[in-house]
């Protein structure tokens, strides 16, 4: 019998690709598309966005600072579910397979409030989680050890007892740091080999046709 009480998703490079150079090099080109994101440092502005920040104020903001790159900032709110994608098939079969056999489901995410929901209305597995621990709603930020506490607290649920998947391995030290069990991803069939290994699911259960 597994050991773990609840399985916790990050989303982003998890569930859907979270890669934005790849959009704008289709719209805009390779070139533009590394003087915008250097000029305008959009990724730290971004991070603001994941700690509470409102998205489409954020970007009204940094039009006038940035009139040059105008349409570009106004893609990141616009175009933003071209943004963040596409999903990521082998992923998101784990998640509803998890799901369909009652594992409890969590997402801790840094996420903004205002796109998160705008990610749940084009990929309804997104919805599919008992409990969303979303950044820009909290305002706290992986890795801020605040942020696994207040889901220690939330939850009641012990430490050890948490199954933890994540790309960055900062915000994945950061969990294991407070005994969480931890999954750094890579690939969706290391996340699944885990997931047979703690006994949630089956290799059939788990299995895909081809690597995602």
């Amino acid at each position: 019998m597994s050991q773990i009480d609840v399985v916790i998703f990050d989303i982003g490079n998890v569930l859907i690709k979270w890669q934005p150079e790849d959009f704008y090099d289709r719209t805009v080109g390779e070139e533009r598309r590394r003087n915008f994101f250097t000029d305008t440092n959009i990724h730290a502005h971004h991070e603001k966005i994941d700690a509470g920040a409102s998205l489409p104020e954020m970007i009204d903001s940094l039009v006038p600072q940035y009139p040059e790159y105008a349409a570009e900032l106004r893609m990141w709110n616009d175009n933003w579910n071209d943004l963040a994608a596409p999903a990521i098939p082998h992923s998101v079969h784990l998640l509803n397979a998890l799901a369909d056999k009652g594992v409890p489901l969590f997402t801790l995410t840094n996420f903004g409030h205002d796109n998160f929901p705008l990610s749940q209305a084009v990929y309804p597995f997104l919805t599919r989680f008992d409990r969303e621990y979303v950044s820009g709603r909290l305002k706290l930020i992986k890795p801020d050890p605040a942020i696994y506490a207040h889901v220690e607290a939330d939850s009641g649920i012990a430490p050890e007892r948490l199954l933890f998947a994540d790309d960055r391995a900062d915000n994945i030290a950061a969990a294991a740091a407070r005994g969480w069990q931890t999954h750094h991803f890579t690939t969706p069939r290391g996340w699944a080999d885990r997931l047979v290994a703690e006994g949630l699911l089956t290799e059939a259960e788990a299995a895909w046709p081809a690597e995602s």
